[in-house]
């Protein structure tokens, strides 16, 4: 199905583009998966308009349900990638776990997520052999063995963009469930993570039991890929976990946009209202 915008995340900041987005007749659709963090704060007293302060998960609910009844398409979907179309009408594929959209304009909103695994030299080796973006860096993993670390389909949609690159693939799932999913040159690791372990680079993940898995690359997925994940693998800049953006929560990627929490500074509903407000109205302009 074909949109006008795509807004990743139902927060304040996706759910204020939207409002602006559908009230200018554009086709809107907002897709969001994981919980917000509005939802798991308990009161909220300095946010403009609620004398009494509001729940953080009914200030949530009440959004989405404001922008359905607007006409925003809003659906409960996991992301799991974001591709730049050859096509001067539809600039983004959207692909989530069970559908694929295209759109003129994209939305990150979805927060600043932290999929960081807490595993002992995983800081250590960023750049050295541990890597967040299989697209950006599988090409240099040629013919080699790489693990990937995560159990969702995040980390399925990792593994598929590497085995035709790398040698072998070995998922670490960390101690989560094994995902279902098959392939000739992927081998599942259920066992959890004790430490990455290399003098230069990445040479061996060491896992609880003592058990040692030579490997010449880590891609880590853990979790829902965010909206800086998104941003770098489509070539915007960004610092550190930020996505930098001009004025127009405009990324250096046309018709990329970004707000919200992913942008950093000030981490509150108001500073996420106001940049929503921003880049739905820019984007509008896109279409």
């Amino acid at each position: 199905m074909d949109y006008d915008i795509i807004i990743i995340g139902a927060g304040p900041a996706g759910i204020s583009a939207s409002l602006y987005t559908v009230r200018a007749n554009k086709k809107t659709l907002v897709l969001y998966e994981d919980l917000s963090s509005l939802e798991k704060t308990h009161k909220i007293e300095n946010y403009y308009g609620f004398e009494n302060g509001i729940d953080g998960k009914d200030l949530y609910e009440t959004g989405i349900r404001q922008a359905k009844n607007l006409g925003v398409d809003v659906k409960k979907e996991e992301v799991i990638k974001i591709e730049m179309e050859n096509n001067t009408n539809y600039r983004f594929v959207v692909t989530t776990s069970s559908h694929s959209y295209k759109s003129k304009v994209v939305i990150l909103a979805t927060g600043n997520k932290k999929n960081k695994p807490k595993i002992t030299g995983i800081e250590k080796f960023e750049g050295k052999g541990v890597s967040y973006c299989a697209i950006c860096d599988g090409f240099f993993y040629r013919n080699k063995d790489v693990a990937v670390i995560g159990s969702g389909d995040y980390a399925i949609s990792e593994t598929n963009d590497l085995i035709n690159v790398v040698k072998d693939v070995t998922i670490l799932t960390n101690g989560e469930k094994a995902p279902d999913f098959r392939a000739d040159n992927v081998k599942i690791e259920t066992r959890g993570i004790k430490e990455i372990i290399g003098n230069d680079k990445v040479e061996e993940v060491e896992l609880e039991d003592g058990t040692k898995i030579k490997t010449d690359g880590i891609f880590v997925a853990q979790g829902i890929a965010g909206s800086s994940d998104f941003a770098k693998k489509l070539g915007a800049i960004t610092n550190k976990d930020k996505i930098v953006v001009n004025e127009k929560m405009e990324t250096n990627i046309e018709g990329l946009y970004a707000c919200g929490d992913c942008t950093g500074g000030l981490l509150q509903v108001c500073k996420a209202v106001y940049e929503g407000a921003i880049a739905g109205l820019e984007s509008i302009r896109k279409c």
